[in-house]
């Protein structure tokens, strides 16, 4: 994978994470503008990961930018809303990054 590929499923997958935190301010789509931002940037998100997918297959780019997707909503909604997960949570956050590895190896 090229740097350009994996800077184009990092900035999809930031793009996504910050949509994420902006539909939680939109509070159900009560503040339309923050929901229609959400909206926006997942659309730009997924053009990233358009991209990157001509490089590499869809499976590897979607669980990527999936798996910086939770971690970073998982963190930023901890850092910004005070949003606790439990131990198990963490342990699923794990999880994720073993899958990722072993997808990765098994390319």
């Amino acid at each position: 994978m090229s740097l350009v590929t994996f800077l184009y499923i990092i900035l999809s997958a930031i793009l996504d994470i910050i949509a994420n935190l902006l539909l939680n301010i939109s509070d159900g789509f009560k503040k339309v503008a923050y929901g229609i931002a959400a909206i926006i940037l997942v659309f730009i998100a997924f053009f990233f990961l358009s991209l990157a997918i001509e490089e590499i297959p869809l499976a590897i780019a979607y669980t990527l930018w999936g798996a910086i997707g939770i971690i970073g909503t998982t963190l930023g909604a901890n850092y910004f809303f005070k949003q606790r997960l439990k131990p198990i949570g963490w342990v699923g956050i794990i999880m994720v990054i073993i899958a990722i590895a072993m997808l990765e190896m098994g390319q």
